[in-house]
Formats: C-alpha cells, structure tokens, sequence
C-alpha cells in the first residue's frame, strides 16, 4: 500500500497589532468616551451625532469620561476613567434624527395603536484629545 504524499500547511503571517480600516488608520489617536449612557469612538476632526446637550451651537463642551485613550505612544486604559484625560467637543448644530415608526396591535381584540418618534440629537465635531492637559491629537 502506498502513502499519499503529505501536504505542509502553508505559513501564517503573524498578526499585526496596528488595525486599519473603517475605524481610523494605523497612526491616528483616538478615545473611547462615555456620554449620554452610551459609549462613542471619537477621533479628532470628525463629527458624531449625541443624544441632545444642554448647549448653545459653536460653543465648546468638554468631557471628561474617558475610558480609553490611544495614542502613537500607546494604549491607556482607564479603571473605570484615564486620570486627567479630557476630549473638547464644538457644538455643530441641533438636529433630529431619522422617524421610527411604533404600532402596536392586539389581535381580535381591534386594538391599534400607531406612534412615531424622532430623537433629538446634537452634531458635535471632536476639536482634541487631551491627556493631562497635553493635547495627543
């Protein structure tokens, strides 16, 4: 009888520990923030959509929830918040956002029930991320 010959398994490329892609390019600083309830990835120079904040448009709001902070030095991590770590935000406008549609319904009991619902949300644009009052980005 006779042995087919065996294959080697093909080599691995180790994995990289930079990422690319849809969130943010290899080099870039980025923070993971806490507000509103939730938890948002900023980076600077871009714009994200927040639950609406008690401000006026193109006034500067600060937070000072951050979890996360990344930068070409490395990663922080905070337990639960990164001490001394801030993100300056600049108040773009007020806005809604997109109609939801509710409609409950019983059966056979004609029973029906339709709402709507836009959330109200704030358009903000991260100015900088701060780390002990030394801007990283």
């Amino acid at each position: 009888m006779t042995q087919a010959p065996q294959k080697e398994a093909p080599e691995q490329e180790p994995l990289s520990t930079t990422t690319t892609g849809a969130q943010g390019d290899a080099t870039g600083a980025y923070a993971i923030v806490e507000a509103s309830g939730q938890q948002f990835w900023l980076q600077p120079d871009r714009y994200v959509d927040l639950d609406r904040l008690n401000a006026e448009v193109d006034t500067t709001v600060t937070l000072e929830n951050v979890l996360l902070v990344k930068d070409a030095s490395g990663t922080t991590l905070g337990q639960p918040y990164v001490e001394g770590a801030t993100v300056e935000l600049k108040v773009m406008a007020h806005r809604r956002g997109q109609k939801i549609i509710v409609y409950k319904m019983r059966p056979k009991k004609k029973t029906r029930r339709k709402n709507g619902h836009r959330q109200e949300l704030t358009r903000v644009m991260v100015q900088s991320i701060k780390v002990g009052g030394k801007s990283i980005a």
